[in-house]
């Protein structure tokens, strides 16, 4: 019988942490952090599971031989239930933007749907896999940024969806291992990602032309928390690189997602939201102590 924990691990529940930042992030950098962006949130993370959920159902085959302890070839989730709850969870997620932010908030959770089924069916294993990984969570931003500017939200999108490529990169060889090329280039990569992240916008001074404290400190948190980011993500990433093993491409993977709130974090916090910014990266240790207990990869 399937039970709640089966499920859990089906739509690894515990790196669902690393999404709502997606939306905070670009509801911050739009000016469109209001009531609307928590159930954005909860709508962001439903699609998620359905990607995930759907991914498994997708890769049932292949599981079956490389991972045959994940729930679908364990017998601990049948195929059917599988790729119904992704199904529902898609209809739920689509659903709840809508009603919360109308045709604008539609007219990107529809793709972003569209972009999640058609990596899980079409993509994933082929070259442009990256790539649409990368739409899903630009769009995933864009969503949050739904209720204000959508083109302020841009350089955000653009930020989170070159880790995200990073990430997937990564995933392809979490079976077979990786060359040292591979780690180099995603580390070059996840450099750029936190620079993106650490420049601070441009604020007025004050009347004396300097900044005063609290606008220095609000300056200065978004290369903190991209800092932050960097070091925990870089530092599993240049371990690939020493061992490019199955093993060690896994933790890296690993350590990609749990430490996106960072990144986020200091997204929000270019938004000038630097409360909600140490909350979001708040979730990074949060995720980490909880994918000890189910794999978010």
């Amino acid at each position: 019988m399937t039970t709640l924990a089966d499920l859990a691990e089906l739509v690894r529940a515990p790196a669902a942490l690393s999404v709502p930042g997606d939306v905070v992030a670009g509801a911050a950098a739009a000016g469109a952090l209001g009531p609307r962006t928590p159930a954005l949130a909860g709508a962001s993370v439903l699609l998620y599971w359905a990607g995930m959920a759907a991914n498994d159902w997708a890769d049932r085959g292949l599981d079956a031989v490389e991972r045959p302890e994940r729930p679908i070839p364990s017998g601990r989730v049948t195929p059917a239930a599988a790729v119904g709850l992704a199904a529902g969870l898609t209809v739920a997620g689509v659903g709840l933007a809508a009603a919360v932010g109308g045709r604008r908030a539609a007219a990107l959770a529809v793709p972003l749907a569209a972009s999640i089924w058609g990596y899980d069916l079409l993509a994933k294993n082929t070259a442009a896999g990256p790539a649409v990984m990368a739409v899903c969570r630009g769009l995933d931003v864009l969503l949050g940024a739904s209720g204000g500017r959508v083109t302020r939200a841009l350089p955000a999108a653009v930020t989170v969806a070159a880790h995200t490529w990073t990430v997937t990169a990564l995933s392809r060889r979490e079976v077979s291992g990786a060359d040292a090329a591979l780690p180099m280039r995603t580390l070059a990569g996840t450099a750029l990602v936190a620079a993106s992240a650490a420049i601070p916008p441009a604020r007025p001074a004050d009347q004396t032309g300097v900044r005063n404290g609290p606008a220095r400190v609000a300056a200065a948190l978004p290369a903190v928390l991209a800092g932050w980011y960097a070091a925990r993500y870089g530092a599993a990433q240049v371990e690939v690189v020493r061992d490019p093993s199955a093993g060690r491409v896994r933790t890296a993977v690993g350590a990609g997602i749990t430490g996106l709130p960072a990144l986020q974090g200091a997204l929000t916090a270019r938004g000038g939201a630097g409360l909600l910014g140490l909350a979001v990266a708040a979730a990074a240790p949060l995720g980490r102590r909880l994918a000890r207990k189910v794999s978010p990869t």
